[in-house]
């Protein structure tokens, strides 16, 4: 099988949390604390895998300027993309509350971009351990399946407190992993024959974008719901990965 084709399929799997906390939306009531107790613990993967699978990687790799160029240009595209998709109604697309009802009522388009928008640079980063023949990184995927569940299972509620039918919501998020999946299996298709430092560049990006959605968006809605738990899942959370990281080495 062909390694962009398989990187499609990692990507697909690794948005398909996204299906999973649709389908929790609609077949559980959680208390909100229990969806933000889990974006805390995704929180920490996320850190854990942005310093170690691809930071760190990528320096090994590429050297320290790639890194510098890289992570800058993906922390500040992610907070221009958000700063627009935000301005056209999708700036509480990660939240549980009430305030998710009027972003669903602004239109589902407008929140699919912003799932899309945190969604591709991690989905790129998944093809690109195949492309270096080191397979897939478990701490990733964890981070991207982890970080990806609160996004689908929040943004149901709201879109369902909105009125919109199952078909709408189920066919939107489905829409998105499948869009997540394709981001994948692009990156290991046109980055087959890169240099080191362009994968360093690709991987320092994709960190840059990451860790400033997880400062940005991720963390203030945790902190809103877990208070002083946040801290204690997020560290648990980077734990975790930082265990599978080493676990896989």
């Amino acid at each position: 099988m062909p390694v962009w084709l398989i990187a499609g399929l990692w990507g697909l799997v690794g948005a398909s949390s996204l299906i999973v906390g649709v389908t929790i939306a609609f077949c559980f009531k959680m208390p909100r604390a229990v969806t933000t107790g889990i974006m805390s613990f995704g929180c920490g993967v996320l850190i854990s895998a942005v310093a170690y699978d691809l930071l760190e990687d990528g320096f090994q790799e590429g050297g320290i300027w790639p890194i510098v160029a890289g992570a800058i240009a993906g922390s500040v595209s992610y907070a221009i993309a958000d700063l627009l998709v935000s301005r056209n109604g999708a700036h509480h697309r990660k939240q549980s509350g009430t305030e998710q009802q009027s972003a669903a009522e602004g239109g589902g388009l407008v929140i699919a971009v912003g799932s899309l928008l945190d969604g591709i640079p991690e989905s790129i980063v998944l093809g690109l351990g195949l492309l270096s023949g080191q397979g897939v990184s478990i701490a990733m995927f964890a981070a991207i399946f982890l970080s990806n569940l609160p996004e689908g299972l929040s943004s149901a509620l709201g879109m369902r407190r909105a009125g919109r039918s199952a078909t709408y919501i189920f066919g939107l998020w489905i829409g998105i992993a499948v869009l997540s999946g394709l981001a994948a299996l692009a990156g290991a298709a046109f980055l087959g024959g890169a240099s080191p430092q362009l994968l360093a560049v690709v991987n320092a990006v994709a960190a840059g974008a990451l860790l400033t959605m997880v400062i940005n968006t991720m963390i203030p809605e945790a902190v809103e719901g877990d208070h002083k738990a946040t801290g204690v899942l997020a560290v648990l959370g980077l734990l975790v990965a930082f265990a599978l990281s080493n676990l896989q080495h």
